[in-house]
């Protein structure tokens, strides 16, 4: 069964779908090893590690390559964060095209101008498209697809952009109309009422996605009782990888040697076992004994 066939049933399941941050193909397989059921490729981590900002400012190309070589490198389903599209409806329509031909299980478009702040930005600017604007990128996704369990995440923003709950159940019924298959409400308060108030407000019959940065004080349980169908962790990942590096540098700069350090960072061997490095050998190993049994080792 294809990812893309995987993270529809999973969605499909009645349970609650985890999803792990990552911002490369190191990070996505640490997400899978842990039992995630899927990874998120978010246009945040990765413009991080570019040292951009999140702000539209990488090209399509550039996410699609992070997102494929998170797609060779795990056998969990990656789900992309491609922003606002890239563009109108005919960039919505060849980016489906291909990251669904990469492999990856589900596109999350959102429904802010380009180019679009990150949300949760101290004093940003959130700007939304009309609502016909974003059906039609909606319609245009949905026509690409080749497969029709490929996910598109319809992401609004209307409460980010303080647009009010009646816009944003508004908009998400539209999106739904128009052929989404999974609404993600996003919210930047510090408590996750308003996303349940959401949620138990639009009376929707596709999934409901969320990610709860702002208000990490949610219980699974909670989410589990309003029917949320899935969770996006999806910069925790990126935000300790900063700390710990910036922990050990220090350590590092100030010490005589690396005898204390060692015992807070991995050992070589661990990164030997991510990367596969025993089974590469062993695949050394019998193209050896297949040359031999051909004649062209003595």
């Amino acid at each position: 069964m294809s990812q893309t066939n995987i993270l529809r049933k999973k969605l499909n399941s009645g349970n609650l779908v985890k999803v792990g941050g990552a911002f490369d193909a190191m990070s996505a397989k640490i997400v899978e090893t842990h039992g995630f059921d899927a990874i998120w490729a978010g246009s945040f981590a990765i413009s991080a590690t570019r040292a951009l900002p999140d702000a539209s400012i990488m090209t399509m190309t550039e996410f699609l390559n992070v997102a494929t070589s998170m797609v060779d490198a795990c056998s969990i389903p990656v789900i992309a964060d491609c922003d606002t599209g890239f563009g109108g409806p005919s960039n919505v329509s060849y980016t489906v095209k291909k990251y669904e031909n990469a492999g990856v299980a589900a596109i999350s478009i959102e429904d802010k101008v380009f180019p679009k702040q990150n949300s949760l930005l101290e004093g940003g600017t959130q700007v939304l498209l009309s609502e016909k604007e974003f059906v039609a990128k909606i319609i245009a996704a949905k026509e690409a697809k080749k497969n029709p369990n490929f996910t598109i995440i319809a992401r609004t923003e209307a409460l980010i952009a303080n647009l009010g709950m009646n816009e944003a159940i508004k908009r998400a019924k539209a999106y739904e109309k128009a052929g989404a298959d999974a609404i993600l409400i996003h919210s930047k308060q510090n408590t996750p009422n308003e996303i349940f108030e959401f949620v138990d407000t639009w009376n929707g019959n596709i999934p409901i996605v969320i990610v709860p940065t702002s208000y990490p004080n949610v219980k699974l349980n909670d989410l589990k009782k309003h029917d949320i169908s899935m969770v996006i962790y999806a910069n925790q990942t990126l935000r300790a990888s900063y700390t710990a590096m910036n922990q050990i540098l220090e350590q590092i700069k100030n010490s005589e040697s690396l005898e204390k350090i060692n015992g807070q960072i991995s050992s070589m061997e661990d990164i030997f076992k991510l990367q596969k490095m025993y089974d590469l050998k062993n695949e050394e190993e019998m193209i050896k004994t297949n040359l031999k049994k051909m004649g062209y080792v003595n």
